[in-house]
């Protein structure tokens, strides 16, 4: 109970500081007014591991990053320990409800052969911290999606919707709004503090431009789209929604240059940009949402990073405590700029294939993490180059290599080893410690790991589930905790493969699958049929309801048999796999085979033998046991991966972690689209998806 006691008082502490700033709640004491936050690529990219005392809390909580992480994990939960009566955890309660039909809970076109893009996100704003709400709000919640083709007066650039949730009323979702901006937007858009407008860059013949985008509610349509023309600069703080302005990429020599791979970072609190482009080159815009945007082109900016292999950046990030800029680029170095000068230090090249393009900062501990396809070395598994995960101090001098975790094997052909993502342990800890869950083995089958991090250093990695049989592309890796979910504490890990994905609804096409990582916890009371993933990468299922223990049990490696945790029982179901096979009758079963019965319940083989004709009505219940001609079975839990088409594979993944009030269901998602043509169950028609779909069973 005492780690129990110690997070809820962190947590109350942190929320006493949240409400003091004035981020939470902003306005005078007698005309509070809750703010929201956006959801995009950025905020993934720089995170923050729990302060570890006061001095260090200080020098992050300056950040309004800070706050919006806090808030998209832990504010509503903590509100509701506190009496607070806006939050309804019935929204959570399929986290633990498995075994439905899988489908997504919309599918809507955005065109034929559109898409967010590989590695991109969509970009989510959640406008109240502690509910979601619908169309029917004044300021309803909304998700942003770039459409990845040439806008035009038939087909939008870029897409919002609205009314997201199952239990809104009309048609779910609704396009909020839709533009043709006069290009191509092929990297990720992100969202201002308030919402009130949307930042990205396009191509249009070879030229890069940011684009600044003020919306308006109910304005376009995805196929017939309001075409909008740029205003000066001068003029776009005080024209009328909608309304946008361009700024053109250019170099120090005032050159048009490119952007097709670089997404823009906004640093909210100075109300700049940064954005990389072709030729090395890193810009620097000021006055983005707040003042009047400028391209800034004195005092080292735009900044060439590396003028003798002048390659295309990749999306930078930029971290309040160092003042570094943190970007990698196509020919796989790692650079860190002074965001004050542009003075860049550069790596040791660390990527020979794809080049550097995803890096996430830890700004807590200072910590850079960057994610290498193919790392030029001669030892995965013996003679061949790994894929793997570099880290780096922020502070890293010229040639640095870092320290890597090696996470599978890679080829000079290798897929893209897109950002991993961190568990709620890591982000909980006080000095970056926990797991990073990673999609690796670029030369090979995409194979999901789990890598320990000791303090900001790699420790053990564990090989999980594979999750394609063949060699093919992976998204990003996206984890989200719900402690407060309903049948207790729920922790899952997403991640998406381009083909032949092995998930049991994805018949062998793209797929998106999630995997549960909730750990083992002390002290805690659990229930039948709860289940935590334990240090092995085997999932173990409450077996005999109780409270675990002070300290964790060694833990059974053996499918079907029993650990003793204090007054807790749990049963092995195994390590974790993308798809179990259904029954087969007159089949020869071995000891310890696993198949998934009607129920979406996990059926465990105890004593070997031959299947009868029939299929059993096999036991519902937790540790129930089912005879099966000479084969008897036991159910070791419920299933603990699901899964859902995505054609072509996925974009990154955003997840909504807002819970509505009342009793408003459908409000915590997750949002991706497809990177190939296939049908969009509630648009109708067939083209690139944008898709909504449940947290726990995708569905």
């Amino acid at each position: 109970m005492r780690n129990s006691t110690v997070r809820f008082l962190q947590f109350g502490a942190a929320l006493v500081c949240l409400v003091v700033s004035g981020w939470f709640l902003a306005g005078r004491a007698q005309n509070l007014q809750r703010r929201g936050f956006p959801t995009d690529w950025s905020h993934r990219h720089l995170v923050f591991s729990h302060p570890a005392n006061s001095t260090v809390a200080a020098r992050i909580e300056a950040d309004s990053r800070y706050w919006q992480q806090f808030a998209r994990r832990n504010v509503p939960r903590v509100l509701s320990r506190f009496g607070y009566n806006p939050i309804d955890f019935n929204s959570f309660a399929a986290l633990a409800t498995p075994g439905d039909k899988v489908h997504p809970d919309w599918s809507e076109t955005l065109g034929s052969g559109a898409s967010v893009g590989a590695g991109n996100f969509p970009a989510l704003y959640n406008t109240d911290a502690l509910t979601a709400n619908c169309a029917g709000a004044a300021k309803p919640d909304y998700v942003v999606f770039n459409t990845g083709l040439t806008g035009s007066p038939t087909q939008a650039s870029i897409v919002a919707f609205d009314n997201l949730y199952s239990g809104c009323i009309g048609s779910v979702p609704l396009t909020y709004w839709a533009y043709d901006t006069g290009g191509q937007v092929l990297t990720s858009p992100v969202i201002s503090e308030d919402g009130t407008q949307v930042a990205f860059v396009q191509t249009s013949a070879a030229n890069g431009t940011l684009v600044l985008l003020k919306w308006k509610a109910s304005s376009g349509t995805l196929s017939a789209p309001v075409s909008l023309v740029a205003v000066p600069n001068s003029a776009y703080r005080a024209c009328a929604a909608p309304c946008m302005t361009t700024i053109a990429l250019r170099t120090g020599a005032n050159v048009a240059v490119d952007d097709t791979t670089s997404s823009a970072y906004p640093d909210y609190s100075s109300d700049t940009l940064y954005v990389g482009s072709n030729l090395s080159w890193l810009h620097k815009i000021t006055g983005v949402f707040l003042g009047t945007p400028t391209r800034v082109t004195t005092g080292g900016f735009p900044a060439q990073l590396f003028p003798g292999n002048a390659t295309a950046l990749f999306s930078p990030v930029f971290d309040p405590v160092t003042g570094n800029v943190l970007v990698g680029d196509a020919g796989g170095y790692f650079f860190r700029v002074n965001s004050s000068t542009g003075v860049a230090v550069r790596s040791a090249q660390l990527d020979f294939a794809n080049g550097v393009i995803d890096v996430t900062g830890d700004a807590n501990v200072g910590v850079a993490y960057v994610f290498v396809s193919n790392d030029g070395s001669t030892d995965c598994p013996v003679s061949g180059p790994c894929s793997a995960v570099r880290f780096l101090p922020e502070n890293f001098t010229a040639g640095d290599r870092g320290t890597k975790a090696k996470v599978g094997t890679s080829s000079a052909t290798a897929a893209v080893l897109y950002q991993g993502d961190f568990d709620d342990t890591y982000l909980n800890s006080a000095d970056a410690t926990g797991n990073m869950y990673v999609c690796g083995n670029t030369g090979g089958a995409p194979t999901l790991y789990q890598i320990h991090i000791a303090a900001g250093a790699p420790g053990t990695v564990v090989t999980g589930p594979v999750l394609s049989s063949a060699s093919t592309g992976c998204s990003p890796t996206t984890d989200i905790s719900n402690p407060s979910a309903a049948g207790g504490p729920s922790e899952w890990v997403y991640a998406g493969v381009q083909a032949s994905g092995l998930g049991n609804s994805c018949a062998s096409s793209g797929c998106v699958m999630n995997f549960v990582t909730q750990p083992w916890e002390p002290s805690h009371a659990y229930t039948i049929g709860q289940q935590i993933l334990d240090p092995n990468l085997q999932v173990q299922t409450v077996r005999a309801a109780g409270t675990s223990g002070a300290t964790a049990p060694a833990w059974s490696t053996t499918i079907a048999t029993t650990t003793n945790d204090a007054n807790v029982r749990w049963f092995n179901q195994g390590r974790h796999t993308a798809a179990h096979a259904s029954w087969a009758p007159f089949h020869a079963y071995a000891l310890h085979a696993e198949i998934l019965d009607a129920n979406g319940n996990v059926q465990a083989v105890t004593n070997a033998g031959t299947s009868g004709f029939l299929q059993p009505n096999f036991s519902p219940t937790v540790n129930g046991q089912t005879t099966d001609s000479s084969v008897r079975w036991r159910n070791v839990g419920p299933l603990a991966t699901f899964s859902i088409r995505a054609a072509g594979g996925s974009s990154g993944i955003v997840v909504d972690n807002t819970v509505g009030s009342g009793t408003l269901p459908g409000a915590s998602q997750v949002y991706f689209s497809t990177q190939a043509n296939q049908t969009c169950t509630t648009s109708g028609g067939t083209g690139g998806c944008a898709i909504q779909a449940s947290q726990s069973a995708l569905k």
